[in-house]
Order: C-alpha cells, then structure tokens, then sequence
C-alpha cells in the first residue's frame, strides 16, 4: 500500500486506533471498508454467502484486467469482442413487425369469423320465421282437425274437398274463411262473444281449409313472460337465446322485459311479411286467442295497446292480419281508444231454429236417431243457442237430464259468488258482499226490465233475453268498476254494443 493510502487511513481514525491498525495484518483500506459499509449490506451479503472485501473473488472493473487469466485467454478474449458485430436495431423491429403482424390476423380471423355467424345466425331466423307460416300448423295438430271422429267411430268429418262436416254452420264461417284465407285485408278484427259460442272452432276450421298457409295462431296469457314464450313459439323465434356470438366477443342483445322482447319479434316478422307480400301478394294471419285473459293493468295494457299498434300499421300496408279473440268487453273498449282500421265480428247464441236444426241433424248422423220436435223444444228452453252446451246435450245419451245438470252447474256457479251473506255477516267480509249485493240488484233490475217487455219469446229467433245499457247498469249499481268483473266470470254478459 502506498504512503498516501496510510496517511488517509491515520486522518480517519483517532489516535487510540493508530495502534490496532499497525498490528493488523490487513491494509488500512480495507479495514476502512469494513468500518463504512453498513451494517444491513454486510449481513445480507453474509446471508447469502458473498464476500464482502477486496478478496481475490471479488469481479474487478470492466477496465482492469484479469490477473487469473493467462495472456493467451486474455488475447482471445479481445479477439473475440473484435469480431462480434455491433449492436442493429433490424432484429428487434422485424420482431415487433412479427407480433403485430399475428396479433391483427388473430383479430381479423376472428373478427371475420364473427361477422360470418352474425349473417348466417340472422340468415337463419328469417328463414325459421317464414317457415313457421308454411302450410301445416301446430295449432291445427294439437286440434285433430283431420282426424276428428264420429261421436260412436266412423269416418273422418272431413269431406272430399279436405273441409270439415259440422253438425252446426254459423253464419260468420263464411267471413272468417275470406279473412283467413288472405281475400279481406286492409283491417284487423276483434272477434267479441261469450265463451262457449264457437269463436275458437271457426278460427280453427278457416285455417284447417288452407292447411295454415300463412298463419301463425297463439294463446294470449296473462303473465307477459308466458305470452313472450308463446309467441316465440308460434313465429319459431328464440329471441336470441341460442345465439352463440359471445364466443367471438359479439355481444348479444341485452337482457330486457318481454315487452322488447315481443318488439323484436315483430320486427323480424315485419321482414319476413314484406318478402312474402312482394311474392304472394297476400297478408299474413297472426290469431290472438283468448285476448281477455291479458290483466287490465298497466303491463296489460302496454302489451294491448304494441298488438294493436303493430296490427293497425300491418292493417294499412298490407303485410299482415290480426285477429284478436275476446270474451270479454274490456278488451273492446282498450282497442276502441285507438282503432281506425277494427273489425268488430260479434259472435251470438244460435236461434231456435238453428240450434233445434243443429241437434236434429247431429242425433241423426251421428246417433241414428231422431228426436221428436217437443224434446228439441224443451231442450233450447232449458239451454238456449249456447253452442257449447248444445254440443254436451247432443252427445249425451239422456238430453234432458245433460240440460238439467248443466242449469244446476251454472245456478251453483251464480250463488256461490254472488249469494247475500244476511244481517249477521261478519265485518271481514263487507266488501265481498259489496259485490254480490251489487249484482243481485242488477239481476232484479234485468228481471223487473223483463216483466215489462211486450214479448219475452219468438217462434223464430226463441227467448228474448232483457238488456239494459252499461251506463244504465252502472247506474241502477252505483258502482262503476263491478260490472267488469262480472262479465270475467261470465254473470252478466256484455255484447260489442255495450248492452
């Protein structure tokens, strides 16, 4: 060590250390060293077993040379650095080039192959859609039209012209088959009748005589989610559900009430009319069943009043035809706001003629047998033109006894929601007997407005029932919203001109 080193390493000490460095056998630098570095670096250099003075295994400088190496290492070690070339900036870009390169044809594979699905996926609902207007239809399967039997075996009820053999033809058949088969068009109809009249039959017998070419018929629900459903399966429309675009990062369409989701159906079904009015030149059916049973509320009311908006717009261009089918009047009274373009086709009981003929012919035909006119009488006395109840009377085998116990069931029905409690009533059931009370006076008000007819029965038409104005019975109530209800459960019916 030179003098000048000694003399550094005698300023920094005190005087009281002057002689442990002459005695120690190390340098005074590196004694100094010991002393400067910290106390933290020094156990981790410890811990990991590396030396921490100027050892003869401490890596020198990168100028200085190795004093291990042998002049000849040392020479082809300097030989060596003079042939490596020097430092490119070509290697690095080309392989930056490279990874931007792959990454974009990822993204554009996939992004291809995306759009791809997207057009074949929307290619393919259209397609399902228009199939679902083809000839044969569900609605037709589930009814057996084509396979409807003799009341005791026998043939089909199907005539050599593929129409089916009623023991009962109404007048309105006729009507319903040019609406259905696509001859009237410009409006959309509302059929109105009390349940058991024949509405669902005729609808089902206008499609039967075209195979359903072109028509799609759906039951109406009162829970929106079901109606969405319902639809979807009438039109062959998922609503998106099996679309598998998310596996390409295309995302679908959100997640929204049925009420967007029955938009969107009608949307693609708008397309679908159009291709096929440019080609056939005639409207699509669209049947909605059992309209009453849509709440009056406020979603039942939203999802009336988009039916009637996509009917009045399809009504004037001509893409399509709506039929909606009710049993009750509220559903006339929601579409009459709006209407412009509304049919109304009101579905009545048969007369007396007809429902005498119609269960003359049926025993005969089906029953081999022909009833004498006084029991046919006493039949419609007992039952009326119902449709329905004449069907269940024409198929017994005792028709008198099937009327009795029909009238029993409809008495039993009438009591069990309307009959007054009495003076001794409990207090929990005041509003309950709000609304019987308010029907029992509206019966008697209809049985005083009979008593002063001229006449409550004609050879022809048979029993002339009595009727009163709604507002006149709101009135003889003094309750507005009771007269609805009564019509649900089928007390007190409400014909399309409000008596």
């Amino acid at each position: 060590m030179s003098r000048l080193h000694s003399f550094s390493a005698l300023r920094l000490f005190p005087s009281r250390n002057l002689t442990r460095i002459q005695k120690c056998p190390v340098a005074p630098l590196q004694l100094i060293q010991r002393h400067v570095l910290p106390r933290q670096y020094i156990q981790r250099r410890f811990n990991y077993n590396v030396p921490f003075g100027p050892t003869d295994n401490m890596p020198l400088a990168p100028d200085e040379p190795d004093a291990n190496k042998s002049p000849a290492e040392a020479k082809a070690k300097a030989k060596k650095d003079e042939q490596e070339p020097p430092f490119s900036w070509g290697p690095t870009l080309f392989k930056m080039f490279e990874a931007a390169l792959t990454t974009f044809a990822s993204v554009a594979i996939l992004g291809a192959v995306g759009y791809g699905y997207t057009v074949y996926y929307k290619h393919m609902v259209l397609q399902k859609i228009e199939h679902a207007f083809s000839p044969g239809d569900p609605v037709l399967d589930l009814a057996a039209v084509d396979k409807q039997r003799k009341a005791a075996g026998g043939s089909e009820l199907v005539d050599d012209e593929g129409h089916r053999q009623h023991w009962v033809l109404r007048e309105e058949q006729e009507l319903l088959d040019a609406i259905v088969s696509g001859k009237l068009k410009g409006q959309y109809h509302l059929l109105v009748g009390e349940k058991g009249t024949g509405k669902s039959s005729m609808l089902i017998d206008a499609m039967a005589k075209i195979d359903g070419e072109g028509c799609a018929m759906l039951e109406a629900h009162a829970d929106p989610e079901i109606f969405r459903i319902r639809l979807g399966k009438a039109l062959d429309f998922e609503f998106h559900e099996d679309n598998i675009g998310s596996l390409f990062s295309i995302r679908g369409p959100r997640d929204a009430s049925a009420l967007l989701d029955v938009e969107r159906a009608f949307n693609k079904l708008e397309k679908v009319a159009l291709k096929r009015r440019d080609r056939v030149a005639k409207p699509l059916i669209i049947i909605v069943n059992s309209t009453h049973l849509l709440r009056d509320d406020e979603a039942g009311r939203d999802l009336l009043e988009l039916l009637q908006q996509r009917a009045e717009a399809w009504a004037a261009s001509n893409l399509a035809t709506v039929i909606f089918n009710s049993d009750d009047y509220w559903v006339y009274e929601r579409l009459k706001q709006y209407a412009t373009r509304m049919n109304i086709i009101p579905i009545l009981d048969l007369s007396k003629t007809k429902a005498i003929t119609a269960l003359r012919n049926y025993r005969v035909k089906f029953r081999n047998e022909n009833p004498s006119p006084k029991i046919l009488e006493q039949v419609y006395d007992m039952v009326g033109g119902r449709l329905s109840y004449l069907s269940r009377v024409a198929k017994s085998g005792d028709m008198l006894k099937a009327c009795s116990e029909i009238c029993t069931m409809e008495r039993t029905w009438f009591l069990n929601k309307c009959w007054i409690l009495g003076a001794e009533m409990d207090d929990d059931v005041m509003d309950q007997q709000k609304y019987a009370s308010a029907a029992m006076v509206l019966a008697k008000a209809l049985v005083d407005r009979e008593k002063e007819m001229e006449k409550i029965y004609d050879p022809v038409k048979g029993h002339l029932l009595p009727q009163m104005p709604l507002h006149e019975a709101r009135q003889v109530m003094t309750r507005a919203d009771f007269i609805q209800d009564y019509d649900s459960i089928n007390v007190f019916t409400i014909d399309s001109n409000a008596m």
